[in-house]
């Protein structure tokens, strides 16, 4: 059934493709009344019966017009009637302002602006002041301008947004990963990280985005799971004769670029590995485990666009898109490795070091098929490849410490750690719009599946290391086995699948009056699946005499065949063997499974109430909940294998008003009740160990099902010109029954999510300002500026003792804490210079900041503190030089302040360096300066 559905979105999408023609907006205003705006005042296009009036801010838009050269009729009752040329060009906005009076306005007085529509700054923030909840966009246009490269990065130049640095981690008001959604086009998106429940935003670059908006305030329209905002990606589509750009890129890491670095064996250079279908045991038997070269770490990005437009006699249009793109990236990180919970387990002091090889490949076509004015097909299909290879080695000064080492506790303790992730995502659309009279639909179908893959991670634990570097060969390492896994191979295995849609139903009953009907649904599975074999090594006295070579220690001739035989170096053992096969130097069956269900159906309605200067949006949402997890995991001995389930329905409101101040000026102010669920790995109870943290879910949290949000949020924005704004909003939250990250007060230090208290509450300020500071005679900037920056308060209930089923834990001492994630402080600046030289030359220099304070990591649970992430501040330069229209220069430093990057255990004999579920595999570390130059051309 799926294969047929498969092929049906495929055939569909050969014949159908909408497209997006270009639009007209403007002012009208009465030079009879100081300039006043003019109400209802008739705009027309000559020789067609397509027009539209004025709204009571003297605002008009005329929709998806083809391109061409019109001419617009502005009429109004005792008023001279004017016509004007103007040239609609495919994919943009023209922006027309007429004065209107008793006489013909002065030509001269009119302003005839074009900017490209949905990725101009200028588009954007006109569509801002308009739009009827609050939300914030960033276009392509700013994107390019400021030297972005994903959608991630780009988030985190709006307001009240930070990302986590060396993470894919995006905070929203100081809420993270779990009360955030993210969508492409409207259209749920799913997670390629089982650790995440948003996909990772680093893997939409930006030639593939045509704007990004968050919207921070709830609608009816979006799904009850909204806490923090929703994140909608709309991706790049063309319209037009044809173009093709091409682009081709260089750079390199100050940190990496003299290291001779290395990568996973059997993995390529563009992030993809080949063994996938065969069985884990055979590739460890035929494939080693000692790292390769990864060749010289200079980073390359090259990829290129094209589209195209094919008019019909019948007035309909075909338009093609297509992109793609490969980028690498090395880094090199060294800094601490550190286990500390009660007390230190395991630690390597300013002596972990990793190598990083990264790819990215992305590739989007786009259809657009314009059947006439009032309807529009489109199919939209994208692929992401993305790969990360690390090479960790730790303790490679020999003075690495193990609480339970055998051979000596205070020195000698070193692991290495060779790991490839690759994520593989397919994401397929088809959308719709009609117009029928005072109807209008919108609807889209998704479908989307993700393959996350960890294949042959290998690590290798060693005592006496220190004598490895004593240039003694009478001294020498060996493997430390307290137990069989301590030196392992581990495979896991994650596929997402999910079926979306959407629909909207508006009825525009008069132009003060409309009425929107809507259904969201979607249905997400997802099966995981590891399996781990550990060398458990005969000899606890074995000699290893070069750390560089263990290939030629695993070898078949050193794998003990006979058990009963004494010959052999070494056993592999699984631990979950095949029935009637031994666990020992035999293939196994999967250690850990768990396979999660979500089925959302859902039904809305709102209404736009124009009144005056108000406009109401009350609304309401009806969602049917379904969600359960099924897990066979090792960790929970005789109750591993158990199903938990959750099942509700909600009737969620909500209330949008804006009030126009003047012309210029917006007042807003929303309230809604939503919820936020738990996401699979919240409540799978599977373990992932990694060298120093572990993290696990807690099936406890399907008891509640969902925590009931209250939000509220008041604005105020100030339009001053087509391209600046300043705006002042605060907002608060409450949140019943939230669910944080806690670090167990036990041996093992596990980090699990449970329901911490009552209530958690949130209060905050957003302040937001772009201004033009120099400006030349067109009115268009030379030197602008803009900044954002929020302050938050965050406070949660703390229980004395959870009692769960499955896991329990307390907080004895302390009653209250800030919420995990939130930063009380965030800020976003940047600087823009661009001279206007001659036509043929137009450079544009970008100075970039961002800032966010300390927050909270991970809870810590009995006596045990917190683990706190440190604030970072990051400065970018962006140089972009056009050359002719066609031919680009860029340069980019970036990181140039190059903070140390850390996390830290709050104790009682102070902060201790600790590492991070969220971060990577050192801690207290610097990434580097990254430089880099692209050439591209638009032919």
């Amino acid at each position: 059934m799926k294969r047929l559905i498969f092929v049906f979105t495929l055939l569909t999408s050969i014949f159908t493709y909408a497209q997006e023609s270009g639009s007209i907006v403007g002012k009208l205003t009465d030079k009879e009344a100081n300039d006043e705006p003019l109400v209802f005042a008739n705009v027309l296009i000559k020789g067609t019966i397509k027009g539209t009036t004025t709204d009571f801010d003297g605002l008009y838009a005329l929709e998806n017009i083809d391109p061409g050269t019109y001419t617009l009729v502005f009429s109004f009752v005792g008023y001279e009637s004017q016509e004007i040329t103007v040239t609609v060009e495919p994919g943009k906005v023209t922006e027309l302002n007429v004065p209107m009076g008793a006489n013909a306005a002065a030509l001269d007085e009119i302003v005839i602006t074009t900017t490209t529509k949905r990725e101009s700054e200028v588009a954007l923030l006109l569509e801002q002041k308009k739009a009827v909840e609050i939300k914030q966009s960033i276009g392509a246009e700013e994107l390019s301008r400021k030297g972005v490269s994903d959608a991630a990065a780009a988030v985190a130049k709006i307001s009240g947004i930070s990302k986590q640095e060396g993470s894919s981690n995006v905070y929203v008001r100081g809420l993270g990963d779990r009360y955030q959604n993210t969508t492409m086009n409207g259209l749920a998106l799913p997670s390629n990280d089982v650790n995440k429940k948003n996909i990772n935003l680093d893997l939409f670059s930006s030639d593939i985005i045509e704007n990004v908006s968050i919207s921070k305030a709830y609608s009816s329209k979006y799904y009850g799971d909204f806490s923090a905002g929703n994140v909608d990606v709309t991706s790049k589509n063309y319209k037009g004769d044809g173009m093709l750009e091409v682009f081709v890129g260089s750079g390199f890491n100050s940190n990496a670029i003299d290291k001779s670095f290395v990568r996973s064996e059997g993995t390529g250079y563009f992030g993809y590995y080949g063994r996938y279908e065969h069985n884990p045991f055979a590739i460890i038997l035929s494939h080693g485990i000692d790292p390769v070269d990864a060749g010289t770490p200079i980073n390359v990005t090259y990829g290129a666009s094209g589209g195209k437009s094919f008019d019909f006699k019948n007035g309909s249009r075909l338009s093609l898109f297509v992109t793609g793109s490969f980028g690498n990236n090395f880094e090199y990180r060294k800094g601490s490795n550190i286990d500390y919970t009660l007390t230190e387990k395991k630690a390597f002091e300013d002596s972990a070091e990793e190598y990083e090889y990264t790819t990215n490949t992305t590739a989007m076509a786009n259809l657009n098929y314009r059947i006439d004015d009032n309807n529009k097909l489109s199919y939209n299909s994208l692929f992401i490849n993305s790969s990360s290879d690390v090479v960790g080695y730790y303790g490679i000064d020999g003075l690495g410490r193990n609480r339970d080492g055998i051979a000596d506790t205070d020195k000698g303790f070193y692991q290495m750690n060779v790991q490839f992730d690759q994520n593989q995502i397919f994401v397929n659309q088809i959308l719709g719009e009609h117009t029928s009279g005072k109807v209008d639909l919108d609807w889209g179908l998704g479908y989307n599946v993700v393959y996350a893959k960890q294949p042959d991670r290998k690590r290798i634990s060693l005592e006496n290391y220190d004598y490895a570097l004593d240039n003694d060969p009478t001294t020498n390492p060996i493997f430390y086995s307290n137990v069989a896994f301590d030196n392992q191979r581990y495979f896991q295995n994650i596929e997402d699948e999910e079926y979306n849609g959407r629909l909207n139903l508006a009825y525009n009953i008069s132009d003060k009056f409309k009425l929107n009907f809507g259904y969201n649904g979607r249905s997400k599975t997802r099966t995981f699946n590891n399996i781990r074999y550990g060398y458990d090594i005969l000899d606890s006295n074995y000699q290893i005499t070069n750390v560089n070579n263990f290939n030629a220690i695993f070898t078949l001739d050193n794998l003990r065949i006979n058990p009963a035989s004494e010959e052999g170096i070494y056993d592999i053992n699984v631990l979950n063997p095949y029935p009637g096969l031994s666990n020992t130097n035999r293939p196994g069956l999967p250690e850990n499974t768990y396979k999660g269900l979500l089925n959302i159906q859902s039904g809305y309605l709102n209404a736009e109430i124009k009144a005056g200067k108000w406009l109401f949006v009350p609304g309401v949402r009806l969602e049917s909940i379904d969600q359960s997890i099924e897990y066979d995991v090792i960790n929970l001995g005789s109750n591993g294998e158990d199903t938990k389930s959750f099942y509700d329905n909600f009737f969620l409101p909500s209330l949008n008003i804006k009030y126009a101040l003047n012309d210029d000026m917006n007042l807003r102010l929303t309230g809604s009740q939503t919820i936020s669920l738990p996401e699979f790995k919240e409540v799978a109870p599977f373990v992932y160990e990694d060298v120093s943290t572990r993290v696990g879910g807690n099936p406890d949290l399907l008891e509640v099902g969902y925590s009931k949000v209250y939000n509220i949020d008041l604005k105020y924005e100030w339009f001053f010109s087509k391209s600046e704004i300043f705006s002042m909003a605060g907002f608060a939250k409450e949140i019943n029954d939230p669910i944080n990250l806690v670090v167990g007060a036990d041996a093992t230090g596990t980090q699990r999510y449970f329901r911490t208290g009552d209530k958690a509450r949130v209060y905050g300020v957003e302040l937001e300002v772009k201004k033009n500071l120099i400006a030349d005679a067109d009115d268009e900037s030379i030197l602008s500026m803009g900044m954002n920056a929020t302050y938050m308060h965050t406070q949660q209930d703390l229980y004395s003792e959870i009692d769960g089923d499955t896991y329990n834990v307390g907080f004895s001492n302390r009653t209250e804490d800030e919420l995990q994630g939130a930063s009380p402080f965030i800020i976003n600046a940047d600087i823009s210079f661009s001279p206007n030289f001659s036509a043929s030359y137009k450079p544009v220099a970008n100075l970039v900041f961002s800032y966010f304070s300390d927050r909270i990591d991970a809870l810590g649970s009995g006596q045990l503190g917190n683990v706190i992430e440190k604030g970072v501040p990051t400065l970018d330069f962006i140089w972009k030089n056009t050359i002719n229209k066609n031919f680009e220069i860029n340069l980019s430093a970036t990181n140039l302040l190059n903070p140390n990057i850390g996390y830290f255990r709050e104790t009682t004999l102070g902060d201790i360096t600790v590492n991070s579920v969220n971060g990577k595999g050192v801690s207290d570390y610097k990434r580097g300066m990254n430089v880099g130059l692209q050439l591209k051309y638009n032919f």
